[in-house]
């Protein structure tokens, strides 16, 4: 029995895929390890949205060969699809799989046998027309399942319609489908994600459903005591969607919206399909039906051609934002992007100080967030997260939580008072706790 291990760089999207590829090589015999506990094959799912995921590839490679000197390491995701000369460059590559690749992993590479010089199979993006079903099983608690996958949006900054195609959905029967074998697995919650997930219903380049329609048919499902939306961009996400999680059984309080920026100009050089007045629309919006809902937010620094008063601009709207916490990234050059052709490159150590104030921002308004639900009770997940005798787990509204250690607690769903937030930023509860 060969052993096989795998490493994902990147986004949920790469987890749910990595971990349907690993069950796959489980179905054929192998046996899934560690990464350091001396495979002999080793697949490493890469992403490519920033310059430091392509210096981790690297880094995995030289490990993996450190680890086991005669393994094959064959390399797959965004990455391997934008470069995969550059990839079969990297000493120690066998083999290089693009995104129409990865899915046939084991018929493209018969035997994993070590050929004299690394192998590339990929073809032209524009070609990838197909969808495949994915989702990961980490552990009991929590599962992320692909809806959707590519982008037909053209922002001037990002890689990924070159890297994933072009926009395509599951059908609402297989998703179902999906969901019903997660439920089976004894899985509480579901987390939906895809690239653009709210562009949702694309097949065959044709509109034939909806998102709003997907998430009311998952409302119905069986055995599953939560979903949650893992992003949703502000143009797609509705009125009636919103207003369908406010009242919904299952669809969690918690939306991730991506901002990007704060100031109409750099929106419009980035290519957004949207302005600052539609992002505050929607967060009012939300507010105003689901008063403790958590709101995340993307946001980029150092974009060219942002000024010190543009970003000022996108920090005094955030900071008067009532949102959560914020996800900071800062702008990094990508090949093939409009946004490397641009005017106005920001020093990189002027990128650094925006990105520490903004996270300093998110650590303002994450507290705030958890300070405003002290002394409420909500229902926590459990998860087997334990460290000095505590366990941890989040609210429907995202907040996490921190509990003593009771074995009977995990994989379960419990109504709890929050009672204060520790010295970690974990918000304490109270240790009398019932099922719901």
């Amino acid at each position: 029995m060969k052993k096989v291990a795998f490493y994902t760089l990147g986004c949920k999207l790469n987890y749910s895929e990595t971990s349907t590829i690993a069950r796959n090589f489980e179905d054929k015999g192998y046996k899934k390890v560690d990464f350091t506990d001396s495979p002999d094959i080793f697949i490493i799912n890469t992403c490519s949205v920033t310059e430091n995921a392509d210096k981790k590839c690297h880094k995995l490679v030289r490990e993996a060969r450190s680890i086991s000197p005669d393994a094959y390491v064959a390399i797959i995701g965004c990455y391997a699809q934008l470069k995969p000369k550059e990839i079969s460059g990297i000493p120690g590559v066998d083999a290089v799989l693009g995104a129409a690749e990865k899915f046939r992993l084991m018929e493209l590479l018969d035997g994993f046998v070590r050929p004299p010089q690394p192998k590339v199979f990929d073809s032209d993006i524009k070609e990838l027309k197909r969808f495949n079903t994915a989702y990961s099983i980490q552990d009991r608690t929590r599962t992320f399942l692909k809806v959707q996958d590519g982008c037909d949006y053209t922002c001037s900054f990002c890689t990924i319609p070159l890297a994933r195609g072009s926009s395509r959905s599951d059908s609402i029967a297989n998703i179902i489908k999906a969901a019903e074998e997660i439920a089976s697995n004894d899985v509480k919650e579901i987390v939906l994600t895809g690239v653009n997930t709210g562009d949702f219903g694309l097949q065959n380049g044709e509109r034939v459903e909806k998102f709003i329609d997907l998430i009311k048919a998952l409302d119905n499902v069986q055995y599953i005591d939560r979903f949650r939306i893992s992003s949703i961009e502000p143009n797609l996400l509705s009125s009636e969607i919103i207003e369908f999680v406010s009242q919904s059984k299952k669809f969690v309080p918690h939306f991730h919206i991506p901002l990007q920026s704060g100031s109409n100009k750099i929106l419009g050089l980035m290519r957004r399909r949207y302005q600052r007045e539609l992002y505050q629309e929607r967060v009012s919006k939300i507010k105003s039906l689901m008063p403790y809902c958590c709101i995340g937010v993307d946001v980029i620094v150092g974009f060219p051609g942002e000024t010190h008063e543009d970003f000022l601009e996108t920090y005094q709207f955030l900071n008067e934002l009532d949102i959560s916490y914020l996800h900071v990234f800062t702008y990094s050059e990508r090949d093939n992007t409009h946004a490397i052709t641009l005017d106005g490159v920001v020093p990189s150590q002027q990128r650094a100080e925006r990105s520490k104030m903004l996270h300093i921002l998110s650590d303002k308004k994450r507290r705030a967030f958890y300070d405003s639900h002290i002394g409420h009770e909500f229902t926590v997940l459990f998860e087997n997260d334990i460290e000095d005798g505590m366990m941890q787990g989040f609210t429907e509204n995202y907040i996490r939580v921190t509990a003593k250690y009771d074995p009977l607690l995990i994989n379960s769903t419990k109504k709890v008072k929050l009672t204060a937030i520790n010295e970690k930023g974990l918000v304490e509860v109270e240790e009398a706790v019932y099922a719901i």
